[in-house]
């Protein structure tokens, strides 16, 4: 028997218990784990269901978001009958239907500079299930503050990748996120999952990949990710791996670290600017609204409106009036752009639109502005008859 385990759990667990590397010892260590799950969506959804299965003992959930419908092609744990439900709710009543002997904290406040140590002080280990880099560098500095494993994964239209930062002893200390990425890419720079789209199904792969990681630590079995990016393809069906190691010279986990707190970062690449003015006073100085860009329209005959997404997208919903040159052209066809004329350029929400002004500026286009938040912005803020996606 076990003082730990009721009886309905031996019997729960008992295709673990039965694996020698488990066995009731392991199955222990499991219920008396505290992980926490940044992130509900796409990778969390995997990572807190397989780990509630497992009879993880508490699972504290982060997540500030509600259920969408453009959330459930991907984020299993949330149904139809969920949608406008805090995502913390809806996946904390999933993942009790699943186990009701799992304690769940739910942090429905979301992740921020203020609260991220304390939050991740409370538990073991940290899986990562975010999609933006504001979190993960809070995250990851916070865990190697606090002195917490890290499972990191991310993934973007058909692949992904997979890691474990900050595990092991002193000595043999894996290497951090800031080791693989000192500093985060320029506002734009990389497009988000929900500009660039993600296979529905890929998501559950790397989660899976993040939840074994996590149950290993916390039985102490088996070889870790630290040290190695796992690369997955889908639509090769193909995993490969990459060699990590330790930096020294790194600001969070060097031999002479540099950051003693961590730090929030205001604005980042697929993040659409909102409409408080604290963010607005934050916008690049190309950047203008969906209002301004309306009275542009209005007055202007002369205003050149460019719509930088694919046709598909453009399917979907467009702006009309506006003219069609991917991103991906650009370079090749910018001469179609009149230079003598001003000129606004928008795509979905408002970071390949922002390379294509930095493009535009750089061919000697002055008079070019970007919409902040794309047409999923204007759409809210302007025309709600479009269709959003």
């Amino acid at each position: 028997m076990s003082d730990i385990l009721s009886v309905e759990e031996l019997a729960r667990f008992n295709r673990h218990i039965i694996l020698p590397q488990v066995g009731l010892e392991g199955q222990e260590k499991l219920k008396l784990a505290k992980v926490l799950c940044i992130g509900t969506g796409g990778l969390g959804s995997p990572i807190s269901l397989y780990l509630s299965a497992a009879g993880v003992g508490t699972i504290g959930l982060v997540d500030f978001d509600v259920v969408d419908d453009s959330n459930l092609q991907r984020q299993i744990a949330h149904s139809t009958a969920d949608i406008g439900r805090p995502k913390v709710e809806s996946a904390r009543d999933t993942l009790i239907g699943i186990n009701p002997h799992l304690n769940v904290n739910l942090h429905g406040e979301g992740i921020r500079r203020d609260n991220v140590r304390e939050i991740v002080s409370q538990y073991d280990l940290v899986v990562d299930g975010t999609d933006n880099f504001p979190t993960r560098y809070l995250v990851n500095d916070a865990c190697v503050l606090e002195d917490k494993p890290l499972i990191y994964a991310s993934i973007f239209q058909f692949e992904g990748q997979a890691t474990v930062f900050n595990y092991g002893e002193a000595d043999e200390r894996g290497p951090c996120y800031r080791c693989l990425y000192p500093e985060p890419p320029p506002p734009g720079l990389v497009p988000s999952c929900a500009e660039g789209g993600v296979l529905g199904v890929l998501p559950g792969v790397i989660g899976v990949i993040q939840a074994t990681e996590a149950v290993k630590i916390i039985l102490g079995q088996g070889t870790t990710l630290s040290g190695r990016l796992l690369l997955y393809d889908a639509m090769d069906m193909r995993f490969r791996e990459m060699k990590l190691r330790r930096d020294p010279t790194c600001p969070a986990c060097g031999d002479h670290p540099s950051i003693g707190d961590v730090v929030e970062y205001k604005q980042f690449c697929g993040l659409p600017p909102t409409e408080t003015q604290e963010e607005n006073e934050q916008m690049a100085d190309y950047d203008i609204t969906p209002a301004q860009l309306k009275t542009m329209m209005d007055t202007n005959p002369e205003l050149y409106v460019l719509d930088v997404r694919e046709p598909h997208e453009i399917a979907i919903c467009t702006i009309a009036g506006t003219h069609k040159i991917p991103l991906g052209q650009l370079a090749e066809r910018y001469i179609e752009v009149p230079s003598n004329q001003p000129v606004v350029v928008h795509c979905k929400l408002g970071g390949r639109s922002a390379q294509a002004v930095e493009f535009l500026r750089g061919k000697g286009y002055n008079n070019v502005k970007n919409l902040a938040g794309g047409i999923l912005r204007w759409i809210d803020d302007v025309d709600g008859s479009l269709q959003k996606y």
